[in-house]
């Protein structure tokens, strides 16, 4: 049987590199979501489609602000349960309030922004977490 020292260093030990794949995730899926706003503000540079390609931008950069924010509180939420302590909220209301005000400003500007690419651009970190776990299969994700 384990004494309590040992259980806590294997606690510590499981939480330091499950930290380290944490980082090196958030790490490619920034990396992602830059080469998708460098895309985006290349389109809206570059076509007629400025409207929409404006909406993605704002709507990837809340998108991505989203992600980190999450990214932070369940890295919170590990050193909170290896300590022993309480959390009572992973942030949804303040990322939720982050989503709405992308939408109330992409409709308060409807002329130039369009407000379906900024919900499609909110949506970009869903999308880049999805084609990572496919192009990078580990045996957590499967």
């Amino acid at each position: 049987m384990q004494s309590y020292t040992q259980f806590e260093n294997s606690i510590r030990e499981i939480k330091y590199m499950q930290g380290k794949s944490n980082q090196t995730m958030l790490k490619r899926h920034r990396k992602y979501m830059f080469y998708l706003l460098a895309l985006f503000v290349l389109g809206w540079g570059f076509t007629t489609y400025k409207a929409i390609f404006l909406g993605l931008i704002i709507g990837t950069i809340v998108s991505y602000y989203n992600h980190w924010l999450l990214y932070r509180k369940v890295d919170k939420f590990a050193e909170t349960v290896v300590t022993g302590g309480k959390m009572y909220s992973l942030g949804t209301i303040s990322r939720m309030a982050a989503a709405a005000l992308a939408v109330l400003i992409a409709s308060r500007f409807s002329d130039s922004i369009n407000i379906y690419s900024t919900v499609l651009g909110l949506m970009t970190s869903y999308i880049v977490i999805f084609i990572d776990i496919l192009i990078n299969p580990t045996k957590q994700n499967v």
